[in-house]
């Protein structure tokens, strides 16, 4: 079932932000649809994260099976990749937003970095 939602998700929001990004520009849209256009982004950058680190995860445990003898990695299910992949998700979206603002400096690249390792720490601690 939440594999459905978040390929639904993803799709749905991919399809409205194609649609909004070539019917509008920033000053016609308003900051409602900034706003829009910055969440869209952020639940299609979620689904596309969520299925590689799926798609890694599995990869790196189906290899892992020939070098460890012992006891070989696990993939990590889907709701984990969903957990990591709402904290990593996010820090492109910030980037842009900081962008658009005219903040884009090394400062703020190493805080959002810094943003993204403390929460996939906390999500690691907590699942």
């Amino acid at each position: 079932m939440l594999k459905k939602l978040i390929l639904t998700t993803t799709i749905v929001s991919l399809c409205l932000l194609v649609v909004l990004l070539n019917t509008t520009t920033p000053t016609t849209a308003g900051p409602f649809g900034i706003l829009a256009i910055f969440v869209f982004a952020y639940l299609t950058s979620l689904g596309v994260v969520t299925f590689f680190l799926l798609t890694i995860s599995r990869i790196i445990a189906h290899l892992s099976v020939a070098f460890m003898a012992r006891r070989p990695l696990e993939g990590f299910s889907l709701k984990r990749s969903y957990y990591y992949s709402t904290v990593i998700a996010a820090a492109p979206i910030l980037l842009i937003a900081m962008q658009s603002v005219g903040a884009g400096g090394i400062y703020e690249f190493i805080l959002v970095i810094l943003f993204t390792a403390i929460g996939c720490l906390y999500v690691s601690k907590r699942s």
